[in-house]
């Protein structure tokens, strides 16, 4: 598989529960703009058969490597960034796990649960990426309590493994440049921003500006067929800054990621 057959049918997936992604790419193609993507997430458990170190020989299958990890303690979570071998225009990948021991008991045994029921022998292709949920739906109560504790636990019982989010480059737009010109037009078009932190996480002296969409929402049907609406996927923008030796800054920052984490929140 090609990284561009990758992305290709991860966007097809991806839009699928994630329309105002759709809308928004031609929103910005009608300006005459041609919209690049700067890198794709992906959310999981750690010790499972999807966990990070599970799920990153695919990701070398198709020419990325390791280039930089990251630790969230407040979520829970640690992560690892990837970038294509050899073309610097592949979309970054960004991927994150889930800490389930550092969890309360209750929220440990349903994740457990999940985790029990997915195959050891799951992972074999790089299609696993938007395999989706691999577990039997979630009952409602199990979701609350998941997201009592952590809401990326309680997203990812429902969404399962798929691309969490897809994000514009801003470097590549012409005629809205900066993080502001795009949240502007956003916000005239009637989109939710996420303003965890601020609209726009990051700053120019930190090498990256980020903001992001709030999440889609869809109703959903849990095990024991109580219906309730909750987040799917959202859209993030990306402004990335030359830094003092003239390379544009092409990693990640701890404290932009963890607000960008929360435009699944129910809240």
């Amino acid at each position: 598989m090609t990284p561009s057959d990758f992305f290709s049918a991860l966007w097809n997936s991806y839009t699928q529960i994630t329309p105002q992604a759709q809308r928004i790419q031609q929103l910005f193609e009608s300006h005459g703009e041609t919209v690049l993507n700067d890198h794709v997430a992906f959310r999981t458990f750690n010790n499972s058969p999807i966990s990070l170190a599970k799920l990153e020989p695919q990701l070398k299958a198709i020419g990325y490597e390791a280039y930089g990890a990251f630790r969230f303690e407040s979520k829970h979570l640690k992560a690892r960034c990837y970038k294509h071998e050899t073309d610097a225009d592949s979309p970054k990948i960004f991927l994150s796990e889930l800490l389930v021991e550092e969890l309360p008991q209750t929220c440990q045994d349903i994740i457990g649960k999940f985790i029990a029921q997915i195959p050891a022998d799951t992972v074999r292709s790089p299609a696993i990426f938007w395999a989706g949920k691999l577990w039997e739906t979630p009952t409602e109560e199990e979701y609350l309590i998941l997201s009592k504790h952590s809401e990326y636990a309680a997203w990812l019982s429902t969404m399962g493994l798929q691309a969490n989010h897809f994000t514009v480059s801003i470097n590549h737009l012409k005629k809205f440049p900066t993080i502001e010109s795009v949240n502007s037009l956003l916000h005239d078009e009637g989109y939710a921003l996420n303003e965890a932190g601020g609209l726009v996480k990051g700053t120019p002296a930190s090498f990256l500006e980020q903001s992001s969409t709030m999440a889609d929402k869809i109703i959903y049907t849990f095990a024991n067929g109580t219906q309730k609406t909750i987040p799917s996927c959202f859209y993030e923008f990306a402004l990335r800054h030359v830094q003092p030796n003239g390379m544009l800054f092409d990693s990640f920052i701890e404290g932009n990621a963890d607000k960008i984490f929360d435009s699944t929140n129910t809240k």
